[in-house]
């Protein structure tokens, strides 16, 4: 009895470490080290600037100044490729903090498909015309990644 036990308890203890060895990232973070991958280049403010992201007079608390590049401004969600690069000055200096994805109101009647999983939950904003969803990569957002407001900024 004791000898079947200890089998067992082994095979158990196998089992938990195959479980273990595996790198099992959810899609989700996946694209969302896409996302920071593809956009890091933007930690500089005057790339972005000279790649065609620009000052759309969008600057909101807990949030930041939003830079929009109107070429991409389409009815794609494109994980690499967001419309809004958002801003915020930290420790004094302008850092990069989220990115944030648009598509028209009137190129798509429903959010868009966007990230794997029910997590980006798409913001219809009227005053703007677009769907709209923050992807915190750049920075931290303790009340979660697609949240719009992070209240660990000002």
């Amino acid at each position: 009895m004791r000898k079947l036990f200890l089998t067992a308890l082994s095979a158990a203890a196998i089992g938990v470490a195959v479980a273990c060895s595996h790198d099992a990232t959810a899609p989700q973070d996946l694209e969302l080290d896409r996302a920071k991958q593809a956009t890091v280049k933007y930690a500089d403010l005057s790339a972005a600037l000279a790649d065609g992201y620009a000052d759309i007079n969008v600057l909101l608390p807990n949030m930041g100044r939003h830079y929009m590049k109107q070429s991409l401004v389409d009815d794609k969600f494109e994980i690499e490729k967001p419309e809004i690069l958002v801003y915020n000055t930290v420790d004094g200096q302008t850092k990069l903090v989220a990115v944030e994805y648009a598509v028209p109101l009137d190129k798509s009647a429903n959010a868009p498909t966007g990230f794997s999983g029910d997590d980006d939950v798409w913001d219809k904003n009227t005053t703007f015309g677009l769907w709209l969803v923050h992807a915190w990569v750049h920075r931290s957002n303790p009340s979660g990644v697609f949240k719009p407001m992070n209240m660990t900024l000002p």
